[in-house]
């Protein structure tokens, strides 16, 4: 099964956006090319880029106060595992706190760091990260797999609590909602939201259907058009019907 996500608003694209870029740094740091480690500082560069918004910060503080105080709300539901509301409330005070720790703009500590920010300047440059452009940056590629592990973990430290907190926001955004089976006649589906306010989308469908979900919404309705791919690649209207699950997530 494949899993889709549609963001309904830019708050929720922005995380999407980072959680893609976080996962995308785990696996690259984790190997021990100097070309995939290349790529696992680069990625911090493109974090940088996406995470410029001055109120993100304050966005996930706000929602993280309000998925508290939410939760604590079922601490008399009897149908409520105490332990398990108990963790999730504790592990929420603990990124709140990690993340009003935090001081200054995100990746502040990057942007005074006038060796990072001359190879940030040189990556814009297609190929501009060559070792006759840094001889310096070449040379920290020499060093063993394990040193340079450390730096670029070093590096993206003070960045790791905006990571947690986008994390368990869109973990607890996911578990909202409930999965509805639907039937996508001759590759076409629509429905109307009545202005009802979402904050993401969730498709499910199997991967051997070859379909793929073109998707577009706003609080009146939902489109969603599949089409599917021929030898080139180029995507062409799905013929046929298309079933799939479908959940619209809020908080």
């Amino acid at each position: 099964m494949i899993v889709y996500e549609y963001p309904f608003n830019e708050r929720i694209r922005t995380m999407l956006r980072l959680e893609d870029l976080h996962e995308r740094f785990g696996f690259f740091v984790q190997q021990e090319s100097p070309l995939q480690h290349h790529i696992a500082l680069s990625t911090i560069f493109e974090m940088l880029e996406v995470a410029g918004r001055a109120d993100l910060k304050s966005d996930l503080l706000q929602e993280l106060e309000r998925q508290k105080q939410t939760l604590l709300g079922f601490k008399s539901n009897p149908n409520v595992a105490p332990d398990m509301l108990d963790a999730i409330l504790q592990e929420i005070d603990r990124i709140s706190t990690a993340l009003m720790a935090t001081q200054g703009k995100t990746g502040q500590h990057i942007r005074e760091n006038e060796w990072l920010m001359s190879i940030r300047g040189r990556t814009i440059i297609p190929g501009g990260a060559c070792e006759f452009d840094l001889p310096s940056y070449y040379a920290w590629q020499q060093h063993p797999a394990e040193q340079r592990f450390a730096d670029i973990v070093g590096w993206f430290a003070p960045l790791a609590p905006l990571f947690d907190a986008i994390s368990i926001v869109l973990r607890l955004l996911r578990e909202t909602g409930s999965s509805v089976k639907i039937d996508a006649q001759n590759g076409s589906y629509q429905q109307m939201l009545q202005g009802k306010s979402y904050q993401m989308l969730r498709l499910i469908i199997d991967e051997q259907l070859a379909a793929i979900p073109e998707i577009s919404a706003n609080k009146y309705m939902l489109w969603v058009r599949f089409t599917t791919q021929g030898g080139d690649l180029k995507p062409k209207a799905y013929e046929g019907d298309v079933p799939f699950e479908l959940t619209l997530c809020n908080f």
